[in-house]
């Protein structure tokens, strides 16, 4: 039997596809393409907003065009949160949630033998174990993802991903210790720590994202350690200080700044103002110049008003952030701010939306400007290929093997 799968979303989501992938090839099923015809496709899909839902479904639809006699699984965040809406449309087959995807060979099989159940959901919140330990790694070409971490604590008025992916569970730190001089073994020389929350890693278990890497930093053949998303109150102090004072640390980080109006962050529950913000970025830049400082920004939060909106692009334009992630605000089950009134229409947040992208690209141009003439670090992801410890692509032909990391000249 051929299975496919199609992963929407986050880092996340792709680590759980290939986790799901492992799990289904041990089982003796054929993994194809999701461009070819498949008897069986697996979504896994997002629902960070209303657009990534709309994409879910529309992947769920064309697959099912693909071949009518197939069957289609609906899996991961939409699943988990919405899982009658799945499981209502006629091109579902079966509906699978964040809290059984762990088990979706065992499921499928169930499923193809009975036709039974069709959804597969519990409260997540009540999972304490990460169930995905038995694979740890992602491969994203040459740089190993390492999830060590799922589900966050904090719930921001807006996010519905602690709804999707249940509270902290951690990795121990021994076990991501074990991978990583794994993966240092069969040459890659980088690798990526990733999570829902990361610097929630270890709430759980009486440990600390600084606890984890001062131990990954001591792993011989490891050069470069890339770190995903830090959310910015959530640096203490001795974390700041080792990502500002390790090397081994790629001076690349996502930090959420969401809105430039301390009103709106406050209306978001983020628990920091624009001031503490820019003091950390400003810290990080001082101490390593080089380091690229990518942000995530929503646009159009309910009563965001033209003086918020103002207050923000200011503040971007100002500080010396890389890039920028951009979304239009959208309501989300179960979320605070579903229920607030005032909401800002359509048309005025596509404008503003607009506008932060001709920003975007003129922080990225300043950043390939300021970094021409500069030796860094870069990971060779192909043959023509690499990436720059500080989140550059770079055209260029390279004959070191395919995850070294080497120094070049921009």
């Amino acid at each position: 039997m051929k299975i496919s799968l199609f992963t929407l979303g986050c880092r996340s989501n792709y680590f759980d596809t290939e986790f799901m992938l492992n799990q289904l090839r041990k089982k003796g099923y054929e993994i194809v393409d999701n461009k070819d015809i498949a008897d069986v496709y697996i979504v896994n899909t997002c629902t960070v907003t209303s657009e990534a839902d709309r994409s879910s479904r529309q992947a769920i639809h064309r697959l099912k065009r693909k071949n009518p006699k197939a069957i289609v699984v609906a899996t991961g965040c939409y699943a988990q949160v919405n899982p009658q809406a799945l499981a209502s449309m006629k091109d579902t087959d079966l509906v699978v949630g964040n809290s059984h995807k762990h088990r979706i060979a065992e499921i499928l099989e169930e499923f193809l033998q009975s036709r039974s159940n069709k959804v597969f959901v519990d409260n997540v919140f009540r999972q304490t174990n990460l169930e995905s330990f038995e694979l740890l790694t992602y491969f994203e070409r040459a740089r190993p993802f390492i999830k060590v971490q799922e589900g966050c604590n904090r719930f921001c008025s807006f996010c519905v991903i602690p709804y999707a992916r249940g509270k902290v569970r951690s990795v121990p730190v021994e076990k991501v210790l074990e991978e990583a001089k794994l993966l240092a073994s069969k040459g890659f020389q980088e690798i990526v720590i990733t999570g829902t929350q990361l610097t929630q890693y270890g709430w759980d278990k009486g440990t600390s994202l600084f606890n984890l890497l001062k131990e990954l930093i001591r792993v011989e053949g490891i050069e470069l350690i890339r770190l995903s998303s830090l959310y910015p109150s959530e640096i203490d102090q001795e974390l700041l200080n080792l990502i500002l004072e390790e090397e081994k640390i790629a001076p690349h980080f996502h930090l959420s700044l969401q809105s430039g109006s301390n009103r709106i962050l406050e209306l978001m529950k983020r628990e920091y103002k624009m001031e503490d913000y820019k003091k950390l970025v400003e810290s990080i830049v001082s101490k390593r110049p080089i380091a690229a400082i990518g942000t995530d920004i929503i646009v159009g939060f309910p009563s965001e008003r033209d003086e918020d909106f103002v207050e923000t692009y200011k503040a971007l334009e100002e500080l010396p952030i890389a890039y920028m992630h951009i979304f239009s605000y959208s309501d989300r089950p179960f979320t605070k701010a579903s229920q607030m009134k005032d909401k800002v229409p359509s048309k005025v947040i596509d404008q503003r939306v607009n506008i932060l992208k001709e920003l975007d690209k003129k922080k990225r141009e300043e950043f390939y400007r300021k970094n021409l003439g500069k030796e860094l670090r870069a990971t060779i992801i192909d043959s023509n290929r690499l990436l720059t410890e500080n989140y550059l692509n770079i055209e260029r032909e390279v004959s070191e093997k395919v995850g070294s990391v080497i120094k070049i000249k921009l």
